[in-house]
Formats: C-alpha cells, structure tokens, sequence
C-alpha cells in the first residue's frame, strides 16, 4: 500500500521543486536554518497537494479515463481509473497538504515579520490549483507551460532567496531561475507527447495539441537550449561557479531525448524512455547549479 501512496503522490517530481527552492536560499548565506527547512516542509507540501488536485481534475474532465494503463511518468497515477483510491480520496488529501504548506508559510512570515512569504504561498496555491481545475484550467487552455516555468523556475528560487535574505527582486536569484524554469517545462512537455491522444481529445490545448507531436522535439529542443545558455549566462556575470558548467555535458541526454521525440512521437513505450532521461538531466543540473551556487 506504500507504493501505492507514493504513486498517488508522484513522488519522483518532487525533486525539482526542492532542488529549486534549495539553490535559491543557498544564494544567501549564512543559511538560516530554521526558514529554510520551515521551506523545504512547505514547497514539498504545497507540490504534493498540487500533484493530487492535479489528478483529481482530470479524473473530472475525462482525460484520465481514456488509457487506464499507468506508464508511470505521463497520463496521471491512474489509481481512480484502477479502481484503488476515490476522487474524494484525491481531493481531501490534496487539501490536506495545502494546510501543512499554509502552516509553515505562515510560520515563515511570522519569523521573519513579513506578509510576503504568505502572500507568495497564496499566488502559488491559485496557479497550482488552477493549473488543471476550473474555472481557469490553465493546461487546458495553453498555458500549463507558461505556470509550470514560472512556478519551478523563478517562484521557487526567487521566493528562497527571499525567505534567507529579505531581499525581492533580486537579479541574481532570477537569472538562476531561469535554468530551472526551462528544464522543468521541459519534463512536461517530453511528458504531453504520449499524452496527445487522451488531451486532444479532452480538449486539452497543451503546446503539443496545439503543435502536433510531430512538430514537439523542436520546442523541446529550443527549452532545453535556452536552459543551458542561461547556465553559462549566470556564470559568466559570476552568479554561478565555473563547476555549474557541467551541466552542459547533459547536451548528450537532452540530444537524445530530442531524437526519441522526433522520431517516434506517437510511441508511449519509446517516449518513456525520453521522459526518464529529461528527468535525469534535470536533476543532475540542479545539482551542478547547486554546486555552483556554493
């Protein structure tokens, strides 16, 4: 049943949150302490909550119900289609989560004396939410792309610079956002190609419904280039150690994710594999940007 939960919850994601929330306190030293695992407890629950509204909304319209077949890194935990765990279930955890993230925010804000850290958990909380639940559905209406960059890249890494040093907006945190914004959006794209079936016929306008699977490997392309050059961007004005540079070596993963988009992008069992290896680059670069950072 353990296994299940951590289906349900999609665990393997949650590291690029935390990778991003991690690199932009560490911008500021010395770290204070108890901020930034206050920060740590609330990013992990406010992106588990949103992976179980998220599921639950489109168990809602419909697009979970047309492959029940769980792939793992796409189309949902499929744990309500299989018949294991309800909506309900989905929805009261997920606000479950929302109230853990809400405590430690509010802690934050009183800790520091300022209404920002609140402020910034609310925003997040909408878009979160409304990434997939109406009335907005902002996935199904082209811009799920746009919310993820901006709530993994400078919403994360911004909003922990934030919380050490008191300091927003900042130029530093930003540029070292943008690496992250880019190759988390890459993930969900790499993940809408085997999605294209159920989300075009759902009437989810994601970039590839709109594109065609077809024509995805060169947005992917493009997001996984513009990660990159923003890497040696921040090191080269001496935000980031020359260390983060390693990150380019991740060109062969991303190259190779690219080819199994263009070549097969209505295969769901090849396009697993392009899934896994956009994962792994992404955590390998937050890593490097990590180190850079220290």
């Amino acid at each position: 049943m353990i296994k299940k939960y951590a289906r349900a919850l999609r665990l393997p994601f949650i590291i690029t949150s935390l990778l991003a929330f991690v690199a932009g306190s560490l911008l500021w030293a010395p770290l204070k302490r108890m901020t930034f695992f206050l920060g740590i407890l609330g990013v992990a629950a406010v992106h588990l909550g949103a992976n179980l509204i998220n599921d639950y909304a489109d168990s809602r319209s419909g697009v979970d119900w047309q492959d029940k077949k769980f792939y793992g890194l796409f189309g949902g935990s499929k744990l309500i289609q299989q018949g294991i765990f309800s909506e309900r279930f989905y929805l009261c955890l997920s606000l479950g989560f929302f109230l853990i993230a809400l405590l430690c925010f509010l802690s934050i804000s009183l800790v520091i004396d300022s209404c920002l850290p609140m402020a910034g958990y609310l925003i997040i909380l909408v878009l979160g939410v409304s990434y997939s639940w109406a009335p907005f559905r902002f996935s199904y209406r082209g811009l799920g792309e746009v919310i993820i960059f901006i709530l993994f890249g400078p919403a994360l890494v911004m909003g922990g610079y934030f919380i050490q040093s008191g300091v927003f907006p900042d130029t530093r945190s930003f540029l070292v956002s943008m690496p992250f914004g880019f190759f988390t959006t890459a993930i969900l794209l790499a993940n809408e190609v085997p999605d294209y079936p159920e989300d075009s016929s759902a009437g989810k306008n994601t970039w590839v419904v709109s594109l065609s699977p077809e024509k995805a490997w060169w947005i992917y392309g493009l997001l996984a280039a513009l990660g990159l050059t923003m890497v040696i961007a921040s090191v080269f004005l001496g935000y980031l150690g020359k260390i983060s540079l390693l990150s380019l070596a991740l060109s062969a993963l991303f190259l190779k994710a690219v080819n199994i988009i263009r070549y097969y992008p209505r295969d769901k069992e090849k396009l697993l594999e392009s899934s896994k290896l956009t994962i792994i680059a992404n955590t390998l670069a937050g890593v490097f940007l990590i180190l850079g950072v220290l």
